[in-house]
């Protein structure tokens, strides 16, 4: 089990004040108010406050590393890592589709499809993708919001894609 005085958390009044804030009114983030309620209960400048690890654990239903580790971030960095998630920079998967795909599945939409069509299909827009070695792999489904981002309409038109009219503001 962790060190309870490894990391001590003193909270300011003001600091006290925001995750007090934080936890009361429930419009942040579930993990954020949780995070703003497990500082409030390690806090040992106030007498409701100090409570071990273990205790906050089972108070919280946390295993105590995670409290511990919570703990560490606020005192380590600061009240914003210890509150909020960390930010990738990356994300995990790259997208399939970028800008030069894009660029290329518009261009086989303003194309004439192919013969015995009358117009051109998700699953015939995949198809043309991957035999144009565009793409390796793309699922009808990308294709489709990737359309969608884009506002075209496969079915506006007879042998070209369109883009959907927007309703003007009112």
């Amino acid at each position: 089990m962790p060190h309870p005085d490894k990391y001590v958390v003193n909270l300011s009044e003001s600091e006290r004040e925001r995750l007090k804030d934080i936890s009361r009114n429930g419009k942040a983030p579930a993990k954020k108010i949780l995070h703003a309620r497990i500082l409030l209960l390690a806090d040992q400048t106030h007498q409701e406050g100090g409570w071990t690890d273990q205790r906050i654990g089972e108070a919280m239903g946390l295993h105590p590393y995670s409290v511990a580790r919570i703990r560490k971030r606020f005192v380590t960095q600061g009240e914003a890592p210890a509150l909020n998630r960390k930010v990738r920079t990356t994300p995990p998967v790259a997208p399939k589709v970028d800008g030069e795909v894009e660029a290329q599945l518009v261009a086989i939409c303003c194309s004439t499809p192919p013969e015995g069509r009358a117009r051109w299909t998700l699953n015939l827009l995949v198809d043309a993708l991957k035999a144009r070695s565009i793409v390796t792999e793309i699922s009808r489904e990308t294709v489709r919001q990737t359309l969608k981002k884009m506002n075209y309409d496969l079915g506006k038109s007879n042998d070209t894609a369109s883009q959907r009219k927007t309703r003007p503001a009112l």
